[in-house]
């Protein structure tokens, strides 16, 4: 069972950066594909950015409301996955959630399925992030 722990969330003004972080315990990141999503008050839960690495290469895919300001990666050393957050706007505004698959470890599974969230086997507990405007 892989536990993913989010941290890094908090409340900044517009415009400014962000960086999340997830660490699983127990497991390393090698084994699944990777995600963040986000839950804004009265919304349902919407995909972000998820990553999956294959023979060194790293592959990457972005919701296009996040496009050009987010960055998600991997620092294999720390086993830890981040979520880079710049150029902030308020409707940014919600709980980021962190989420491993293992099913979604494959090219032909993962470039189909990567933003759907019921894909995904484990998740963090959430961390919140504030925008003000």
């Amino acid at each position: 069972q892989v536990q993913l722990v989010e941290s890094g969330g908090g409340l900044v003004q517009a415009g400014d950066s962000l960086r999340l972080s997830c660490a699983p315990s127990g497991r390393s990141f090698g084994s699944y594909a990777m995600g963040w999503f986000r839950q804004a008050p009265g919304k349902e839960r919407e995909f972000v950015a998820a990553i999956r690495w294959s023979s060194g290469v790293t592959y990457t895919y972005y919701a296009d409301s996040v496009k050009g300001r987010f960055t998600i990666s991997r620092d294999n050393a720390k086993n830890t996955l981040y979520l880079q957050l710049n150029s902030l706007k308020p409707e940014d505004t919600a709980i980021y959630y962190c989420a491993a698959s293992s099913s979604l470890v494959f090219s032909s599974t993962f470039n189909l399925y990567y933003p759907q969230s019921h894909r995904y086997d484990h998740w963090g507990q959430g961390t919140q992030v504030t925008i003000s405007s």
